[in-house]
């Protein structure tokens, strides 16, 4: 496995991590405590995606269709 590749894996691992310990905004949380975690995650998508865009150029138009089709309502 490559240098690439395995960065990859480790920044998609955070970011699950970031997910999975999601907490739910209802009335037993603070909004404050669920607007750190937001942007926390927030900020390891993007990184994740900027990762992403930079290493694997040909995958990028396919991954794109990804992303477009997890915000669809």
């Amino acid at each position: 496995m490559d240098k690439k590749t395995k960065e990859c894996i480790q920044m998609l691992r955070d970011l699950v991590s970031d997910v999975q310990g999601a907490p739910f905004p209802g009335d037993g949380i603070e909004s404050e405590l669920y607007s750190i975690w937001y942007e926390h995650t927030q900020r390891a998508a993007v990184e994740c995606f900027e990762y992403l865009n930079a290493n694997f150029p040909k995958e990028q138009s396919e991954l794109g269709k990804s992303i477009d089709r997890l915000f669809e309502k």
